[in-house]
């Protein structure tokens, strides 16, 4: 399991630094990272007003039901002008996104 939180935090800051072309002139303000055996956690910031901040950890460590679960939150400034947030959890119920500007559709029974 310790390999996969290695992976997950990988693949989560490859996709946190592969911009499209027109943001290449965007500097990188803030870099913090911290992979531990249990978890992680990473903030970026950029010049563009891009902010990404995550965490993850495992719960129940060695039982049946060990899963990883993250926690953050990403924004951005939109073409309109306007900052938009999202703040997410993914765990074994899936990923769970939250914004102001997201529809809110409740899940049915």
């Amino acid at each position: 399991m310790k390999c996969t939180v290695a992976i997950v935090f990988a693949a989560l800051f490859a996709v946190v630094l592969a911009a499209p072309a027109a943001d290449s002139e965007a500097q990188i303000l803030r870099l913090e990272s911290d992979v531990q055996p249990e978890g992680y956690k990473f903030a970026l910031e950029t010049s563009d007003g891009k902010k990404h901040e995550e965490q993850g950890e495992l719960k129940n460590v060695g039982t049946e039901q060990e899963a990883i679960v993250v926690r953050g939150s990403y924004s951005f400034v939109a073409d309109d002008g306007v900052t938009y947030t999202v703040n997410y959890i993914a765990d074994e119920n899936g990923f769970q996104p939250e914004g102001a500007h997201l529809p809110n559709v409740p899940i049915g029974n």
